[in-house]
């Protein structure tokens, strides 16, 4: 299989078969991002030849494994979902072609990938089985999706994904806790619930801020331009987002970055949430969470 340097997946695509389309960010600006600092490029899609190459191989070993029904495939890389509807369309036909019973295909998307493609693009990748797209929003905080340099704004997150509601293809986002910066947390995840009780994420998936030297935003913080939040502010910050979110979602806490891991629905679990939550703002203390923090030396 043709993999390029370290392979990122939601913690939820982790039964699905994993194709690599492109490798790297098309974006490749936010300050507080190390994701694919290991590559020597910015951003590539494979060869068609590849993509093939890879998906003839997999059948293979599949069959192998008298496992020859694949249900779902999620494509690597970055934002896949920026390819242009002609070669998502050709991928899409290569994936029918070796895995007919594959019921959806799945990726990370940037929001601003959702503009390229027209309504009626998104409705015809929604037939061909593109469906569970996983979007980075990190925020609604507009001051902070500025400074972080995202390329995006609120608004435009409510217009993009209302769109794929209207196209039927549903999507998870990720929030990033601590991305307003200290003091600010709060009020960042009370502008998050409400763009996302404007749409229909089926899943919200928390990330901690792990600030790391390499990136851009620790050169903010060195320059003084930029204070970190502690971390019993940033589950304050994650408590005032589940508490304020109006909409039947799955909300979780799944991947390394997080201390504690969570897997709740709301609004049916919300008050078992909450007690959990304040459970660690009262009980742990900023010591002993700021002791994982510093542990986690690579996402």
């Amino acid at each position: 299989m043709h993999y390029t340097g370290t392979i990122w997946r939601p913690p939820y695509e982790a039964s699905s078969l994993l194709l690599e389309v492109t490798a790297g960010c098309t974006h490749h600006r936010c300050k507080f991002c190390t994701l694919y600092a290991d590559l020597p490029f910015p951003f590539r899609m494979s060869p068609v030849e590849d993509i093939e190459e890879d998906l003839r191989e997999a059948r293979e070993m599949y069959g192998r494994l008298q496992r020859r029904r694949v249900s779902r495939i999620f494509l690597t890389g970055a934002n896949p979902f920026v390819l242009d509807y002609g070669k998502l369309a050709r991928i899409g036909e290569l994936i029918r072609k070796y895995f007919p019973d594959v019921k959806s295909i799945g990726c990370f998307a940037r929001v601003t990938d959702i503009s390229l493609k027209t309504d009626g693009h998104l409705a015809d990748l929604r037939q061909m089985g593109y469906d569970g797209l996983t979007i980075g929003i990190e925020t609604g905080d507009d001051e902070a999706l500025r400074f972080m340099d995202k390329g995006y704004g609120a608004a435009d997150i409510v217009e993009q994904c209302k769109r794929l509601d209207r196209a039927g293809i549903h999507y998870s986002f990720f929030y990033l806790a601590g991305i307003s910066g200290r003091d600010r947390g709060v009020e960042g995840a009370m502008a998050t619930a409400k763009v996302c009780n404007r749409l229909r994420p089926t899943l919200i998936g928390v990330n901690m801020l792990t600030i790391y030297e390499d990136s851009g935003l620790y050169r903010e913080i060195r320059q003084g331009t930029w204070r970190e939040e502690s971390e019993t502010e940033k589950y304050r910050e994650v408590r005032a987002l589940a508490e304020n979110l109006e909409i039947p979602t799955v909300f979780a806490a799944l991947g390394a970055s997080n201390a504690f891991q969570i897997q709740s629905v709301l609004p049916k679990d919300r008050e078992r949430l909450l007690a959990f939550l304040g459970g660690i703002i009262e009980g742990q203390g900023e010591e002993r969470l700021r002791r994982y923090r510093e542990s986690v030396y690579h996402l």
